[in-house]
């Protein structure tokens, strides 16, 4: 109860939705249109329609889907610095600059400072659901809060993406069209990949690890329980660490154990600044990977940076799927121009306009994509 208390003093002295309550010789205020949803964590929660103030807390790609599927980052007045470094260093703040002027103060790693988010005077805050208590602390400063799940359709990164558009349309109403565009591009190049690749014999099919994060300190990739499953599931590869079943981003691994998977391909996410040349020239003298087929080859890849990391769900989910899958298996994939694919689909379901520049920038990632990013 003092902890509530606290939380409705701090409000009442910035100016928060506690606030807005009012006295006496306060004039009415216009009623507010709201709708009843219920959010990735089974909570039912009342929420404006169409707010014009909204702050995301630690779901990173959140912000980019909300921005590409408004078409305007106009209502987002706060979004993590995670958030922030991928918007500066990949297409979103080219799209969509006024997203640059987001706020990141009230979110440091996963620690969230109530009175700067207060400071903000959200209309609505969407948080991660596997923080549960992050939800309840913002409520309890009187904050409308919308629980967001990246792990509640198992790591698939399609289903992810549509449960995430399904619950912008009921707050946001007027863009299902958008959505339903998306779903359908998503379910078309999956059919097309599964249907190219069917016929690959086991002992053809490539064996890839991904890079999750990469430092001197350590190695950490995707086991069976992460997102690299998902994509290899869906582009028919072999997760070379589908026997590390340690829950998301934990799978710390060494050097001997990718000696013995010793996989085809290496794909690097944009949450670590490492890059490819960093395998090929031993960057950390306390790893060889000389002698990693992925490595002997020349086929480690950092994947895509669009909207936001690819390797996560989003915008650019579809276009990963296939790039991957060309990248996998070029000969299957011979007639795909993935830069025509990206023009494409950006300009026929969100009605943008690429350069060639952009679009190259997007499959040539940098390290400062990583910044802010701390496992």
């Amino acid at each position: 109860m003092k902890r509530i208390l606290a939380y409705m003093l701090i409000a009442l002295t910035i100016g928060s939705p506690l606030a807005a309550q009012g006295t006496a010789e306060t004039e009415a205020q216009p009623t507010v249109q709201t709708v009843t949803i219920v959010d990735d964590n089974g909570t039912e929660v009342t929420v404006p329609v169409n707010p014009g103030r909204v702050v995301v807390t630690d779901i990173y790609p959140l912000p980019s889907v909300l921005t590409v599927f408004l078409d305007s980052a106009d209502v987002l007045v706060g979004i993590h610095p995670v958030s922030m470094s991928a918007a500066a260093n990949g297409l979103l703040g080219q799209l969509y600059p006024k997203i640059l002027e987001s706020n990141t103060s009230f979110m440091t790693g996963t620690s969230l400072n109530i009175e700067q988010l207060m400071a903000l005077k959200p209309d609505v805050v969407f948080f991660n659901a596997a923080v549960p208590s992050e939800g309840e602390m913002i409520r309890q400063a009187g904050i409308t809060a919308v629980a967001i799940s990246a792990v509640k359709w198992g790591y698939d990164v399609i289903k992810t993406y549509d449960g995430w558009i399904k619950t912008l349309s009921e707050i946001f109403p007027g863009r299902t069209e958008v959505s339903q565009k998306v779903t359908s591009y998503s379910e078309k190049v999956l059919k097309q990949i599964q249907s190219r690749t069917a016929d690959l014999k086991e002992e053809d099919k490539r064996h890839v690890l991904f890079l999750f994060n990469y430092s001197a300190d350590k190695i950490v990739t995707s086991g069976s329980s992460f997102f690299g499953q998902y994509w290899c599931d869906a582009t028919n590869t072999i997760n070379s660490a589908n026997e590390i079943k340690i829950d998301n981003s934990n799978a710390v691994i060494t050097m001997e154990q990718i000696y013995k998977w010793n996989p085809d391909l290496v794909f690097i996410t944009n949450f670590t600044p490492a890059m490819p040349e960093d395998l090929y020239n031993d960057s950390y003298s306390n790893y060889d990977w000389s002698v990693v087929n992925a490595v002997e080859n020349k086929q480690v890849f950092k994947l895509p940076l669009g909207s936001y990391r690819t390797y996560t769900p989003g915008v650019d989910t579809p276009l990963t799927l296939l790039w991957m899958a060309k990248t996998a298996y070029p000969g299957l994939f011979a007639d795909v121009d993935m830069k025509q694919e990206t023009r494409s689909y950006y300009f026929d379901i969100y009605g943008i306009t690429l350069t060639d520049e952009q679009i190259d920038s997007m499959y040539h990632s940098t390290r400062e994509a990583a910044a802010g990013f701390v496992k």
